[in-house]
Protein backbone atom coordinates (compact mmCIF):
# COMPACT_ATOMS: atom_id res chain seq x y z
CA UNK A 1 0.00 0.00 0.00
CA UNK A 2 1.15 3.76 -1.18
CA UNK A 3 2.01 5.86 1.88
CA UNK A 4 0.40 9.26 1.62
CA UNK A 5 2.63 12.33 1.24
CA UNK A 6 2.17 15.07 3.91
CA UNK A 7 0.59 18.50 2.58
CA UNK A 8 4.24 20.19 3.85
CA UNK A 9 6.48 17.46 1.85
CA UNK A 10 4.60 18.09 -1.20
CA UNK A 11 4.74 21.83 -1.08
CA UNK A 12 7.83 21.99 0.03
CA UNK A 13 8.71 19.68 -3.82
CA UNK A 14 7.59 22.93 -5.62
CA UNK A 15 10.42 24.95 -4.00
CA UNK A 16 13.43 25.80 -6.14
CA UNK A 17 15.99 28.25 -6.42
CA UNK A 18 16.71 26.74 -10.02
CA UNK A 19 16.55 29.56 -12.84
CA UNK A 20 15.73 28.52 -16.09
CA UNK A 21 18.60 27.02 -18.71
CA UNK A 22 16.85 28.41 -21.74
CA UNK A 23 19.19 31.19 -23.15
CA UNK A 24 18.55 33.78 -26.38
CA UNK A 25 20.49 32.58 -29.07
CA UNK A 26 19.54 35.15 -31.95
CA UNK A 27 20.05 33.07 -34.68
CA UNK A 28 17.05 30.94 -33.03
CA UNK A 29 15.15 34.21 -33.15
CA UNK A 30 15.62 35.23 -36.45
CA UNK A 31 14.71 31.58 -37.28
CA UNK A 32 11.75 31.15 -35.33
CA UNK A 33 10.25 34.48 -36.45
CA UNK A 34 11.13 34.01 -40.06
CA UNK A 35 10.27 30.18 -40.22
CA UNK A 36 6.55 30.30 -38.59
CA UNK A 37 5.75 33.38 -40.38
CA UNK A 38 6.34 31.53 -43.73
CA UNK A 39 5.03 28.02 -42.67
CA UNK A 40 1.77 29.81 -41.28
CA UNK A 41 1.49 32.06 -44.57
CA UNK A 42 1.69 29.19 -46.95
CA UNK A 43 -1.02 27.45 -45.14
CA UNK A 44 -3.30 29.83 -44.86
CA UNK A 45 -2.76 30.84 -48.40
CA UNK A 46 -2.78 27.43 -49.77
CA UNK A 47 -6.23 27.30 -47.39
CA UNK A 48 -7.70 30.31 -49.06
CA UNK A 49 -6.57 29.68 -52.54
CA UNK A 50 -8.47 25.53 -51.70
CA UNK A 51 -11.53 23.82 -51.31
CA UNK A 52 -9.19 22.34 -47.97
CA UNK A 53 -8.43 23.41 -44.98
CA UNK A 54 -4.69 23.74 -44.58
CA UNK A 55 -4.29 25.48 -41.55
CA UNK A 56 -5.17 24.41 -37.61
CA UNK A 57 -4.19 26.25 -34.30
CA UNK A 58 -1.84 23.69 -33.06
CA UNK A 59 0.81 24.27 -36.08
CA UNK A 60 1.42 27.50 -34.49
CA UNK A 61 2.71 25.44 -31.42
CA UNK A 62 4.42 23.01 -34.08
CA UNK A 63 6.39 26.08 -35.35
CA UNK A 64 7.55 26.84 -32.12
CA UNK A 65 9.41 23.81 -31.89
CA UNK A 66 10.31 22.63 -35.59
CA UNK A 67 11.84 26.65 -36.12
CA UNK A 68 12.90 27.64 -32.15
CA UNK A 69 13.87 24.50 -30.80
CA UNK A 70 14.57 22.17 -33.87
CA UNK A 71 17.10 20.04 -32.54
CA UNK A 72 14.97 18.55 -29.88
CA UNK A 73 13.72 14.92 -29.86
CA UNK A 74 9.75 16.32 -29.98
CA UNK A 75 10.41 18.79 -32.93
CA UNK A 76 11.03 15.68 -35.74
CA UNK A 77 9.81 15.08 -38.24
CA UNK A 78 8.40 11.48 -36.95
CA UNK A 79 6.83 13.14 -34.08
CA UNK A 80 5.28 15.94 -36.08
CA UNK A 81 3.25 13.81 -38.27
CA UNK A 82 2.59 11.00 -36.11
CA UNK A 83 1.93 13.35 -33.07
CA UNK A 84 -0.62 15.04 -35.02
CA UNK A 85 -1.86 12.05 -37.24
CA UNK A 86 -3.17 9.39 -33.72
CA UNK A 87 -4.06 12.43 -31.87
CA UNK A 88 -6.55 13.75 -34.69
CA UNK A 89 -7.53 10.09 -35.05
CA UNK A 90 -8.28 9.56 -31.37
CA UNK A 91 -9.84 12.92 -31.57
CA UNK A 92 -12.09 12.16 -34.35
CA UNK A 93 -12.43 8.55 -32.86
CA UNK A 94 -14.24 9.64 -29.30
CA UNK A 95 -16.12 12.60 -31.40
CA UNK A 96 -17.50 10.06 -33.26
CA UNK A 97 -18.47 7.64 -30.62
CA UNK A 98 -19.25 10.27 -27.67
CA UNK A 99 -20.27 13.36 -29.52
CA UNK A 100 -19.28 16.72 -28.21
CA UNK A 101 -18.87 16.13 -24.09
CA UNK A 102 -16.34 17.35 -21.53
CA UNK A 103 -15.71 13.27 -21.29
CA UNK A 104 -14.90 13.11 -24.68
CA UNK A 105 -12.45 15.99 -24.64
CA UNK A 106 -10.42 14.78 -22.32
CA UNK A 107 -10.76 10.73 -22.86
CA UNK A 108 -9.13 12.26 -26.23
CA UNK A 109 -6.51 14.33 -24.92
CA UNK A 110 -5.53 11.35 -22.41
CA UNK A 111 -5.81 9.15 -25.04
CA UNK A 112 -3.33 11.13 -27.47
CA UNK A 113 -0.82 11.55 -24.72
CA UNK A 114 -0.67 7.74 -23.82
CA UNK A 115 -0.47 7.00 -27.54
CA UNK A 116 2.26 9.27 -28.86
CA UNK A 117 4.21 8.23 -25.50
CA UNK A 118 3.55 4.40 -26.65
CA UNK A 119 4.29 5.15 -30.16
CA UNK A 120 7.72 7.55 -29.78
CA UNK A 121 5.61 10.61 -31.69
CA UNK A 122 5.14 12.67 -28.65
CA UNK A 123 5.00 16.46 -29.88
CA UNK A 124 2.65 18.54 -27.32
CA UNK A 125 1.00 20.51 -29.86
CA UNK A 126 -0.55 17.59 -31.18
CA UNK A 127 -2.03 17.53 -27.71
CA UNK A 128 -4.77 19.96 -28.77
CA UNK A 129 -5.84 18.07 -31.74
CA UNK A 130 -8.78 16.43 -29.90
CA UNK A 131 -9.88 19.42 -28.44
CA UNK A 132 -10.00 21.26 -32.05
CA UNK A 133 -11.68 18.34 -33.41
CA UNK A 134 -14.24 17.77 -30.94
CA UNK A 135 -15.15 21.05 -30.23
CA UNK A 136 -15.87 21.72 -34.20
CA UNK A 137 -17.74 18.73 -34.82
CA UNK A 138 -15.24 17.69 -37.85
CA UNK A 139 -15.41 14.97 -40.28
CA UNK A 140 -13.20 11.98 -40.99
CA UNK A 141 -11.80 14.49 -43.67
CA UNK A 142 -9.82 16.19 -40.99
CA UNK A 143 -7.49 13.25 -40.49
CA UNK A 144 -6.24 14.43 -44.20
CA UNK A 145 -6.94 18.14 -44.24
CA UNK A 146 -5.62 19.83 -42.47
CA UNK A 147 -3.72 17.14 -39.97
CA UNK A 148 -1.84 15.21 -41.78
CA UNK A 149 -1.11 16.97 -45.11
CA UNK A 150 -1.13 20.16 -42.59
CA UNK A 151 1.94 18.42 -40.48
CA UNK A 152 3.68 16.92 -43.77
CA UNK A 153 3.64 20.22 -45.33
CA UNK A 154 5.16 21.98 -41.50
CA UNK A 155 7.98 19.42 -41.84
CA UNK A 156 8.65 19.96 -45.44
CA UNK A 157 8.96 23.51 -45.05
CA UNK A 158 11.13 23.11 -41.98
CA UNK A 159 13.43 20.62 -43.83
CA UNK A 160 13.93 23.67 -46.13
CA UNK A 161 13.96 26.56 -43.60
CA UNK A 162 16.01 24.65 -41.01
CA UNK A 163 19.03 23.76 -43.28
CA UNK A 164 19.40 27.33 -44.93
CA UNK A 165 21.22 28.13 -41.69
CA UNK A 166 24.91 26.61 -41.44
CA UNK A 167 24.34 25.95 -37.57
CA UNK A 168 21.20 23.83 -38.21
CA UNK A 169 20.69 19.85 -39.48
CA UNK A 170 17.42 19.32 -39.73
CA UNK A 171 16.29 16.51 -38.85
CA UNK A 172 17.99 14.96 -36.23
CA UNK A 173 16.20 11.47 -36.49
CA UNK A 174 13.95 10.28 -39.00
CA UNK A 175 12.76 7.03 -37.17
Amino acid sequence: MERKLPLGIFLLKMQTKERTPLTVIPNNVYMGFLGGFITIMILALVTQMSANIWLMAPFGASCVLVYALWDAPLSQPRNVIGGHFISTFIGLVMSHLMGNSIWAIALGVGLSISCMVLTKTTHPPAGADPIVVIMAGSSWSFLFFPALVGAISIVLLALIINNLSPNRKYPKFWM
